[in-house]
């Protein structure tokens, strides 16, 4: 590359001449945006199941409804159980309605459960997580 003081001798170019301001200045970057307290909305609980049950069918999960209105779902490779159990006597008892129990290939079970006021999409957004990070 030739020093800034050397002339070289070359074909003109189309743009030759013309100079270009280039500012690095704040106000030209993108703006974080966030949204005044007004403008939020957060989710509530719809008592209903179909955001989990959405992202479950459409990453192939095995997913089968009882006639008392609860559904089970199992992943592909069989370590992750996903209950939703509007009906079920021992889940009122402990005040859940989502149960989800983890066999890692490498390790101990574990369990997490949502409540009735838990968001379907928060519940969603966990196995989501789950399932990105999995490492059965």
């Amino acid at each position: 590359m030739p020093h800034a003081n050397v002339r070289v001798s070359r074909k003109p170019q189309v743009n030759e001449g013309i100079h270009l301001t280039v500012s690095t200045s704040a106000t030209l970057l993108p703006a974080v945006v966030r949204p005044t307290a007004d403008a939020l909305h957060w989710l509530s609980a719809d008592h209903g199941a179909g955001p989990v049950l959405d992202l479950l069918d459409a990453l192939g999960w095995a997913i089968v409804g009882t006639s008392e209105a609860n559904v089970h779902a199992i992943s592909p490779d069989g370590c992750v159980y996903v209950g939703w159990l509007p009906e079920d006597p021992s889940a009122w008892q402990r005040n859940i309605v989502w149960h989800v129990r983890v066999q890692p290939a490498d390790g101990d079970a574990w369990v997490q459960e949502f409540g009735l006021h838990t968001p379907s999409e928060a519940v969603a957004g966990f196995l989501a997580a789950l399932v990105t990070n999995s490492s059965c």
